[in-house]
């Protein structure tokens, strides 16, 4: 089993890349576990509390979830990914299930800031845009997906993302094996990932 952990900004591209990655292997040889499903449940919250969570910190996300949900996986057993809701900041009572696959992509803006998770990776890669077409992408996103307003996603971005960004995101480009600039639209970086997929899968 070949483990990939995949990071980058915020709007950075990587949903997009992991996308591509997928079209580009055979059919069913590739499960995607997404750092978004394992953001702590807050439903013991008030609402106006859960709307101040700060989602670009790694204390925000069930990390021992998710490393255990790995270990599952390589053993060979399936496991029920959570399904997080930006919108109420809870988990749904139903779950996605999950199959042990030759090619597991654990993607999210902070996995390689958790070092016990970064080991379990056997390829890392950091996708990287600059600030300001991340900023588009997550004014795009934030509007269309999760109901907010463009002076909200503003604010957002000025008093936590940016500076989440800073501190706790960018400086994970040290521990990337592959740093694929411009997201999906970096064919040839997206074209390197395969090639190394495939030449696993072909031993």
């Amino acid at each position: 089993m070949l483990i990939i952990g995949i990071a980058g900004g915020t709007g950075s591209g990587k949903t997009t890349v992991v996308k591509k990655i997928v079209e580009k292997l055979p059919k069913g040889e590739v499960a995607v576990l997404s750092q978004d499903s394992y953001y702590k449940d807050n439903s013991h919250l008030p609402i106006e509390e859960r709307q101040k969570i700060n989602f670009d910190h790694p204390s925000a996300i069930e990390f021992e979830y998710l490393i255990e949900h790995i270990k599952q996986l390589k053993k060979g057993n399936p496991v029920q990914e959570p399904i997080y809701s930006y919108l109420t900041c809870t988990r749904a009572e139903s779950t996605v299930l999950i199959y042990p696959k030759d090619v597991i992509i654990v993607e999210g803006i902070l996995v390689l800031t958790n070092e016990e998770l970064r080991k379990l990776f056997d390829l890392k890669i950091f996708v990287f845009a600059d600030d300001d077409d991340r900023l588009g992408r997550v004014l795009r996103r934030d509007i269309i997906e999760r109901g907010r307003t463009v002076e909200k996603v503003l604010e957002r971005y000025d008093n936590l993302v940016k500076p989440m960004h800073n501190q706790f995101i960018e400086p994970t480009k040290k521990y990337a094996d592959l740093i694929i600039p411009q997201g999906g639209h970096n064919k040839a970086g997206i074209d390197a990932i395969v090639s190394v997929i495939e030449k696993y899968l072909n031993q």
